[in-house]
């Protein structure tokens, strides 16, 4: 597994989206209304609705992967 960092949307409690730390972080997670939850480094440390062969899929065609979980440390 790669690692990701993860960012929070700060209106929407639990939305979050995880980039890889080697792939450039996509414009809309700036502006003020995203703020970074944090970092997974392995599937262990990631919240159970972070789903990894999704997150490859979804890397691989958007460069970022969206789920949303109910884990406090990423709100």
């Amino acid at each position: 597994m790669q690692n990701y960092n993860v960012f929070c949307l700060r209106t929407v409690e639990g939305l979050c989206c995880a980039v890889p730390e080697s792939r450039t972080v996509p414009h809309f997670l700036g502006g003020g209304h995203w703020s970074f939850g944090g970092k997974i480094a392995d599937l262990g440390a990631a919240p159970i609705e972070f789903d990894d062969r999704a997150a490859e899929t979804a890397v691989r065609f958007n460069g970022f992967y969206l789920f949303q979980t109910m884990d406090r440390r990423f709100h």
